[in-house]
């Protein structure tokens, strides 16, 4: 089992497809097959952000916490159910100019600080994206790996509700689990 291994998930995949509901913030990932292979939402009235994640059968895998109240910027902490242990780190930088150049998350490993992937929307999307049919345009993410080469992209469908592919082609040196899960958690703190 690797460094950013989560216990009781398996996502050799290169293909994932997530779909929020139309209700609240809350997804599901299926594999090629369309089975579902993870499960996550939001948790609601909470002073601190908070994602719990489920495996197909419903037990729990992981949680994602924010470390600060209610901040669109912030560090949002991957933890494995099972051991307790902290896996990465979702870290966010807010810009007033997000909307022109782009939002960007970094996945960090936890006790390192080292950076391991790059999450980023291309620009000018979010500015075509806010507004009565906003959430109408699909977004799109590139994710690339600490040296800035491409690792896969995040691609949302014309669709009322959410729904987008991960497609993950190179993960020799990035974690799949926390790509899945943070394209799930970027979602829903973007408001997507």
């Amino acid at each position: 089992m690797g460094q950013y291994d989560i216990q009781g998930l398996d996502l050799s995949s290169d293909h994932y497809t997530v779909e929020q509901s139309l209700v609240r913030n809350k997804y599901t990932a299926e594999d090629d097959s369309g089975n579902t292979v993870l499960q996550g939402k939001q948790e609601t009235f909470k002073l601190k952000e908070e994602f719990p994640f489920f495996d197909e059968n419903g037990k729990d895998v992981f949680t994602v916490n924010a470390q600060q109240i209610r901040d669109y910027e912030g560090q949002y902490v991957l933890t494995e159910a099972r051991s307790g242990e902290d896996i990465v780190v979702l870290d966010h930088e807010y810009s007033l100019l997000e909307q022109i150049t782009g939002a960007s998350w970094t996945i960090r490993d936890p006790e390192t600080d080292a950076e391991l992937a790059e999450i980023s929307s291309r620009k000018f999307v979010g500015l075509f994206r806010r507004g009565l049919l906003g959430n109408l345009i699909p977004h799109h993410y590139e994710i690339t790996d600490a040296d800035g080469g491409h690792v896969g992209t995040i691609s949302g469908q014309l669709s009322m509700k959410d729904r987008y592919d991960i497609d993950i082609e190179d993960t020799s040196a990035v974690p799949r689990e926390p790509i899945v899960a943070a394209a799930m958690v970027i979602d829903a703190i973007e408001g997507n």
